[in-house]
């Protein structure tokens, strides 16, 4: 299982509230609807059926109201299900349809009454389901449910796995097109998914509800602005979770193709409306694209940049903007400067790794990320911390220096990943073996080893490395020694003494 985790460029300039307004109207909306649905649901697909079946199997029935709309829908546009309803040899839906079988012949005004009782069921039903007002049915789509479908949840998985997608992909955008164009963006979306997957599904009768055509395009429109973008995900692979990062570049067109061979295998049997995804993917994209060559989106970025003045340095807002336009070495003297004035400024670092690293200055692009990790380690964002180590790693860093490495070492001590922190705490004493916190870490790593691992081999070995250490170690020699000796006892534990012979 891959779970997007965060991007590189998750923190933005000011709050983004329609990002959170989204999201809190989307759960007020779940908890509102959420259980009434479950409730209404299967009465309501169940007198559907049956009426299809009914007047399928007896066309002479007379039929009235909601109940003939929906008969003559399913004949229209649907003709393969109403055959298969035709069909005698098909096989019994359930007790009731058993029983209608058995009166076919013998009880024909005992048809009629059933079908007068499933229409007028049916109508009370569909004028107070929320289904049947509010979500999107490809057979008899209405102008509402293009809007109010996109805010309705079938359950908290579907729920929760959009609205930690609109997080993700929905703040950046909301910071590059500000509080007007981002809200319009993302229901034009959603509104243009639902109609790619109402062109695809015509005739469908199923009810299409949640936000993911939406969100879709979001991630279409982040592909287009923000490309080179490095996404973190998480694999979840035999109980073991590992991460690794991508660029948006080729892992968004990966989940586009993924959608095209879903929707093209499965179509709607998956239950999942995988051509609204699609839809709303490409069209957000190219709605992206639009907004930025029309300059709506400069037009925005100017009143975004009035408004932070005040929070946001000038020197910093300046910076930002000259990278967007590529021009790398105005933003990095701009940074610098604002570096003499404020020297703790992590955002001018965060920005100065990204524009050595686009410049392919590695060892500046190095130096940029232990700078911020020595922030992070000072903020106890261990997350934070660990991420950009993996960065200062996946750009060719070896080795920390030794304070840092320490640091970060300890602040790992903390996290549930043992084996991670022992590691680290080896690599570190083997890079620095003359050095008193390469000692020192060999140290950690024995007591962790013997201590909360429960492995005596590798805590002795430590541990007499340490012993062995060309560091003068006075002050700690108690300490190994005592680690020596009881990762000699627990590999050779003392037999219990014989019970006495009465």
């Amino acid at each position: 299982m891959l779970i997007p985790l965060r991007h590189e460029n998750m923190q933005g300039r000011r709050w983004p509230v329609i990002t959170i307004g989204l999201i809190a109207l989307n759960l007020l909306i779940f908890l509102g609807t959420h259980w009434t649905m479950d409730k209404e649901g299967p009465e309501l697909g169940e007198v559907r059926v049956h009426i299809l079946l009914l007047a399928a199997m007896h066309p002479d029935l007379k039929i009235e109201g909601k109940a003939q709309d929906l008969v003559t829908t399913v004949q229209t546009k649907n003709p393969g299900l109403w055959k298969e309803a035709q069909n005698q040899n098909r096989d019994v839906h359930d007790a009731w349809d058993a029983s209608m079988r058995m009166q076919a012949d013998e009880h024909p005004e005992a048809m009629q009454k059933e079908m007068d009782s499933l229409s007028a069921r049916y109508a009370e039903l569909d004028s107070t389901s929320i289904v049947s007002k509010f979500a999107f049915v490809p057979a008899h789509p209405t102008a509402m449910s293009y809007l109010t479908a996109n805010f309705l949840h079938g359950g908290w998985l579907h729920l929760i796995g959009n609205m930690w997608f609109l997080w993700l992909a929905g703040g950046i955008l909301e910071d590059t097109w500000g509080r007007l164009i981002y809200p319009s963006f993302y229901l034009i979306a959603g509104m243009l998914a639902l109609q790619v997957h109402a062109l695809v599904n015509a005739g469908s009768l199923t009810p299409t509800i949640g936000a993911s055509g939406a969100i879709a395009g979001l991630m279409g429109a982040f592909l287009v602005r923000f490309p080179t973008v490095k996404i973190e995900m998480g694999w979840l692979l035999l109980y073991r979770f590992y991460r690794f990062k991508a660029a948006a570049y080729w892992l968004l067109p990966l989940w586009l193709l993924m959608e095209v061979f879903y929707g093209s295998v499965f179509g709607q049997s998956s239950g999942v409306a995988h051509w609204a995804h699609i839809g709303g993917f490409v069209f957000g994209g190219l709605i992206a694209v639009g907004v930025r060559a029309s300059g709506l989106e400069q037009i925005a970025e100017k009143g975004i940049q009035e408004k932070i003045t005040w929070v946001s340095h000038p020197l910093l807002a300046q910076a930002s903007e000259q990278i967007e336009k590529g021009q790398l070495d105005d933003a990095e003297s701009n940074l610098k400067k604002l570096l003499q004035e404020k020297p703790d400024s992590v955002e001018a670092y965060r920005m100065l790794q990204n524009i050595y690293f686009r410049k392919t200055d590695l060892p500046a692009h190095r130096g940029a990320l232990e700078t911020i990790m020595a922030f992070e380690i000072k903020a106890n964002d261990h997350e934070g911390a660990w991420l950009t180590y993996q960065d200062f790693k996946n750009s060719g860093g070896e080795n920390l220096s030794a304070p840092l490495w320490l640091d970060l070492c300890r602040q790992l001590e903390t996290q549930p990943d043992l084996e991670r922190t022992a590691g680290e705490y080896q690599a570190l004493a083997q890079a620095y073996p003359d050095r008193k916190r390469g000692l020192l870490a060999q140290m950690a790593a024995g007591r962790i080893y013997l201590k909360r691992l429960n492995r005596p081999t590798d805590a002795l070995r430590c541990y007499e490395a340490a012993h062995a250490s060309i560091v003068p170690h006075p002050d700690w020699q108690a300490t190994i020694d005592r680690g020596v000796e009881e990762s000699t006892k627990a590999l050779h534990p003392q037999p219990l003494p014989a019970a006495p012979v009465s």
